[in-house]
């Protein structure tokens, strides 16, 4: 299982090249400065980082400062952190529920679609993901044996997990917590201490960066991405907390929501956006949930199998809330943080409801009621586009239908031997794994590249944003300008060339409205560049005064903004753009060898 989940993840990687840019730059400028690593920072010389924490940065700019940057050092640890979730999560199922569960369950999270696409791009899930799933082995471990280094260790792991992608770690937290305060062998006095215990490791592995950062004056820092006043503390309580939940403003005024998964509400995993990505057996993994529930209602309280369930329940039903409910930013590739979970139930799920169906009368329907709602959910699925593949289908409904018939002809009294049995269980694996298996083949085998964007099946191919570098850089060279007007994507190479001859001494070569214009040019020169407004190109990095600073001290002769109206990033603050058209002096096109309406924009020298 492992190995085929090496070669989902790693095969024929190198044609991501630089994957999501945005990351990548961060990761190429922290190979040049140690500071620029340890903050995060977009460019080497530290302006502004992104919006996330470094963690899932650390592990690439490591690796790249031994290998060299470039596709294989930004995307091994990605492949790595995936195999490594998809071990982890077996061990842990095999110790609460036996090897077929542990199985299928390793088995169902390696072929999960979206997960496929995410640990093949270089995003932080999938180190997320890794610390979450090391959270809940240790977490079942302590609630195992009752000790309380192991639930001291899930803590850690979670703290890892907040210092890769914050908030969105703890959404785990309260299933950790119930799942030990009710199952663990301690009494209950010890389970509480246990737990304040593991609290108070939570709060140091996950703030400490935060307040290490924070502490410093930020005239010594770079501004923090994402945030309003340039703390991390913000960036975790705003845009990467409130604002990922309510939809709240972001730091140029606009909301901080998008329509990239889908409108929030109890059916948004199902949608036409996630539904494919996550959700194929998500209707079995609730209904396993449920009889699970049932069927272990009865054991002792310190029971493994029944502190399973309420640990991945917990952990099912917090990130389904999380993620369908929130009104802010969401991706359907967040919903890899579900994919342990719905693997782990349809796992220990399929056994037990096997179990239960092989027993009295009563129980025998759930079973196969399980295999016709899998199989007519990939159905619906898969009908979403008649134009891929349109005999798999039929395939899945064929299986189905032999499955369930299978499963009811083995309960007949006239029915023996193994062999219906053994052909309703192949008919069941078909109908339940022939779809997301067939959307995780083509992510991994069909050349598509959604790098910065992760999708998975047939939507791949097209949903790449184009983020992929070549890996092939202009001549290294000074300069440092300032451009005002242009497009969300690169600057023209002639541009650039213009740049790196013309910045004479200033600390960096061009200041930008966006960090994906910005990205572009350091993955392309290595040098720095001031990204002014972030991700969004609304962060209130930049001001008029600052930016009078860094011309007057010589660290800056260059700059680039978008004009109002454009599409891509917001155009940036008009003041900085209105003093710059009125101190600046505009370099023509034709001095860089350009049209003069090229890109959009306006290239000025300042001072």
């Amino acid at each position: 299982m492992l190995s085929a989940a090496f070669v989902l993840y790693a095969w024929n990687l190198w044609s991501a090249g630089y994957a999501n840019s945005y990351y990548s730059a961060a990761v190429k400028s922290g190979t040049g400065s140690w500071k620029a690593f340890f903050f995060g920072a977009l460019d080497s010389e530290s302006f502004i980082t992104v919006d996330k924490p470094p963690m899932a940065l650390w592990a690439m700019g490591l690796l790249a400062r031994v290998l060299g940057f470039g596709t294989w050092s930004l995307m091994l640890p990605q492949v790595l952190a995936g195999v490594a979730a998809v071990a982890v999560l077996h061990a842990t199922v095999r110790r609460a529920a036996g090897f077929p569960a542990a199985l299928i369950a390793a088995g169902v999270l390696a072929l999960t679609p979206i997960t496929v696409a995410i640990n093949r791009d270089n995003n932080p899930d999938t180190l997320l993901v890794l610390w979450l799933v090391l959270a809940a082995w240790s977490c079942q471990r302590a609630i195992e044996s009752g000790r309380l280094r192991w639930l001291l260790a899930s803590a850690a792991f979670v703290g890892c997990g907040f210092n890769t992608k914050m908030l969105q770690a703890f959404v785990v937290v309260p299933a950790l917590a119930v799942a030990y305060l009710v199952a663990a062998r301690p009494g209950v006095p010890r389970r509480v201490g246990h737990l304040l215990a593991a609290g108070a490791v939570l709060v140091v592995s996950s703030s400490w960066w935060m307040v290490v950062v924070d502490l410093i004056p930020s005239e010594s820092r770079p501004f923090i991405g994402g945030s309003t006043d340039g703390t991390v503390r913000d960036l975790v309580i705003g845009f990467n907390g409130l604002g990922r939940i309510f939809g709240l403003e972001t730091p140029g005024g606009g909301r901080g929501g998008g329509g990239f998964g889908g409108a929030p509400g109890a059916g948004r995993m199902f949608n036409d956006m996630v539904g494919g990505q996550i959700s194929w057996l998500l209707p079995f993994a609730m209904l396993a949930l449920i009889a699970g529930g049932v069927l272990l209602w009865k054991r002792s309280r310190t029971d493994l199998a029944r502190a399973g369930l309420v640990l991945w329940g917990g952990w099912l039903a917090m990130y389904w809330a999380a993620f369908s409910f929130a009104k802010g930013v969401f991706h359907p590739y967040y919903t890899t943080s579900l994919a342990p979970a719905i693997a782990v139930l349809a796992g220990v799920g399929g056994v037990l409801l096997y179990d239960a169906y092989r027993g009295p009368v009563r129980w025998s329907w759930v079973l196969p009621v399980g295999v016709a709602v899998t199989g007519a959910w990939s159905f619906a699925l898969l009908n979403r586009t008649p134009d891929w593949n349109p005999w798999l289908r039929w395939v899945i409904v064929a299986a189905t239908v032999l499955a369930v018939l299978a499963l009811v002809a083995a309960r007949l009294p006239w029915a023996r031997g193994h062999g219906l049995v053994v052909a309703s269980m192949t008919f069941t694996l078909v109908a339940a794994l022939a779809g997301p298996g067939a959307y995780a083949a083509v992510t991994a085998f069909g050349g598509g590249n959604t790098s910065g964007n992760a999708l998975a099946g047939p939507y791949a191919a097209q949903a790449g944003n184009g983020q992929a570098g070549n890996g092939q850089a202009p001549p290294q060279g000074r300069g440092g300008m300032l451009v005002v007007g242009g497009p969300a994507g690169e600057l023209s190479d002639d541009m650039v060339g213009y740049l790196l001859k013309h910045r004479g001494g200033a600390r960096w070569l061009v200041a930008v409205v966006s960090a994906q214009q910005a990205s572009s040019i350091i993955l392309s020169t290595g040098e720095p560049v001031i990204a002014m407004g972030g991700f969004t190109g609304q962060d209130p990095a930049m001001t008029v005064a600052g930016l009078q600073e860094y011309v007057g001290r010589g660290e800056l002769r260059h700059i680039v903004i978008n004009g109002a109206g454009q599409s891509g990033p917001m155009s940036g603050d008009p003041a900085i753009a209105s003093w710059v058209r009125k101190n600046g002096t505009r370099v023509p096109a034709s001095a860089y060898g350009g049209r003069a309406d090229e890109g959009g924009g306006e290239l000025y020298r300042l001072g």
